[in-house]
């Protein structure tokens, strides 16, 4: 696996670092909702699902949009990247698709918590952001590849995490429209 686990060092290291800070900012985004007149159930909720995407989303996006040592490239034919991938070493297979999925799965799960949108949506919406990372990672010129398939991966994730939310929290305790 090209880079190993060394790029992860950082990632992982001020993940952990920051973290203690997404209670300060819950408590924030929980007062701010209630001077606008937010209930406190949904504020908190809201709250709750506003801090976890981000902290949840933040270090992958990081990760993705570091310069790499490797050799970069472009991937715009569907599925062909994500074949090579499977039907090489396992590990890499597994750390490859996994990573892919889980890069917008925080919004995925939260984001339904936050707004009433649905799986499509948030395939939708994640399908946009990860255009924009490789669109990102092509034009910066991080030397990593540039995929079609990792966008088709990222949706794929939150769409799934998005079902996975809809599943575990029942529609009507969730918060109504935007606000």
């Amino acid at each position: 696996m090209a880079g190993g686990l060394g790029p992860w060092i950082p990632v992982v290291a001020f993940s952990v670092v920051t973290l203690p800070l997404a209670y300060p900012v819950y408590r924030i985004r929980v007062r701010q909702a209630l001077r606008r007149g937010v209930p406190l159930p949904v504020a908190r909720r809201w709250s709750l699902a506003e801090v976890a995407m981000v902290v949840g989303t933040a270090p992958w996006l990081w990760m993705i949009l570091t310069p790499s040592s490797a050799a970069g490239g472009v991937h715009l034919v569907p599925i062909i990247d994500l074949i090579q991938v499977l039907t090489g070493d396992a590990l890499t297979a597994v750390v490859q698709v996994g990573g892919n999925l889980l890069v917008f799965a925080a919004f995925g799960f939260f984001a339904p918590m936050r707004w009433r949108i649905g799986a499509g949506a948030v395939t939708v919406m994640a399908a946009g952001a990860s255009t924009v990372v490789e669109v990102l990672q092509y034009t910066l010129a991080l030397s990593r590849v540039t995929s079609i398939d990792d966008v088709l991966l990222n949706a794929a994730g939150a769409g799934l995490a998005a079902l996975l939310s809809w599943r575990l929290i029942s529609p009507p305790a969730l918060a109504p429209g935007p606000n």
